[in-house]
């Protein structure tokens, strides 16, 4: 999967200039009120046109303006998800789904409206109007609706940005199961570093319009400073791993990555299953000698390779643990008792219940 956007253009005194490449199955494009995001993919879908732009999805050029190239939005064949889910409401959940397909042409339409209905779990639905509809079903429909459009791109503008935290716990897996099973390119705008951390495979990070950082997801996670102040709370560490073992007694998953053994609650799937963590910097203690005796089962060992001053009174001490990089904010009187530096061989010790797997939400 491949997407490419390079984009250059004014609107009034606001300068949107933004460049990257990505091969990851779902790319987020994050960021702060204002930072840009919506004028990007605005671009990206043909409602804007910009002053320089070149976007390719797949190889297939969209937009060169070097060249005269400019698709309109029809032939681009982009699925849109809007904050609010746009339904029709004179029609019903069938006819919602429908509508979609009738601008796509038949020899190229390739959704599977059986696979779409069951991964979205909407196949009960269809004969519902959207009044009758839950704010999480009236997402997920539109998201059928874009993807029985064949599209060649599925472009989600803050799908959740309405929803309360329970209705967001509700579509997350679906959101899952979505980036794993459709094999298009997603564009995922938000500005919420827990969805970014737990869907993303790439973000590009935005403010005032400029790229400020692109990487894959757990380069990114690391990189506190780009985390807006009201969600650096959120920040710290991603890790993809596997499901190693359960204890059906204390009704644990084990998970094994290089990092070291991490216990989560619950049951996340059978072993081998993939699954993603993330342990948040605020959640991190550390210390220089293993500790024992203590409640917390995620002990992982480490060196220090990076410490970054987080406040007046903190830091940002990142640890590679195993070849993962494990972030921990400290008091700054914290890091100099403990004679912290780079090299420093030390211990990160994460509550059970501050790693959380696809099964549950961060706590």
């Amino acid at each position: 999967m491949s997407l490419l956007v390079d984009v250059r253009h004014a609107q009034g005194s606001f300068r949107l200039e933004v460049a990257f490449e990505s091969k990851g199955r779902l790319t987020a494009i994050f960021g702060a009120s204002g930072s840009g995001k919506t004028s990007l993919v605005n671009v990206i879908a043909g409602l804007t046109r910009a002053d320089h732009a070149r976007i390719a999805i797949e190889g297939k050029m969209l937009v060169d303006t070097t060249k005269g190239v400019w698709l309109p939005p029809p032939q681009r064949r982009i699925g849109y998800v809007f904050q609010d889910a746009q339904l029709f409401p004179h029609l019903t959940v069938e006819g919602n789904l429908g509508y979609g397909q009738w601008f796509t042409p038949a020899a190229e339409r390739y959704a599977n409206r059986a696979q779409i209905l069951e991964l979205l779990g909407i196949g009960h639905l269809l004969a519902r109007r959207p009044r009758d509809l839950s704010g999480g079903e009236k997402q997920r429909v539109a998201i059928g609706r874009a993807l029985l459009a064949s599209p060649r791109l599925l472009l989600m503008d803050e799908p959740l940005a309405s929803l309360d935290q329970r209705r967001k716990d509700e579509i997350m897996p679906f959101l899952e199961r979505l980036r794993d099973e459709i094999k298009i390119p997603i564009v995922y705008v938000s500005h919420s570093v827990a969805e970014v951390m737990r869907l993303a495979s790439d973000v590009a990070v935005l403010g005032q319009g400029k790229l400020l950082a692109f990487g894959s997801a757990s380069e990114i996670a690391q990189r506190l400073d780009l985390v807006p102040v009201e969600e650096r709370d959120e920040g710290g560490a991603i890790i993809d791993m596997a499901v190693a073992a359960h204890d059906e007694g204390f009704a644990m998953t084990k998970l094994s990555p290089a990092a070291g053994d991490i216990f989560v609650p619950g049951f996340i799937g059978p072993a081998g299953t993939p699954a993603r963590v993330r342990i948040r910097a605020r959640d991190v203690m550390l210390a220089t000698e293993e500790p024992r005796n203590v409640s917390a089962l995620n002990i992982l060992s480490g060196t220090v390779t990076e410490i970054a001053e987080s406040s007046p009174s903190s830091v940002n001490v990142t640890l590679d643990c195993g070849g993962s990089a494990i972030v921990s904010r400290i008091t700054r009187q914290s890091a100099v008792a403990l004679s912290l530096k780079a090299g420093t061989r030390a211990y990160a010790v994460v509550k059970a219940v501050s790693v959380s797997g696809p099964a549950q939400e961060p706590r």
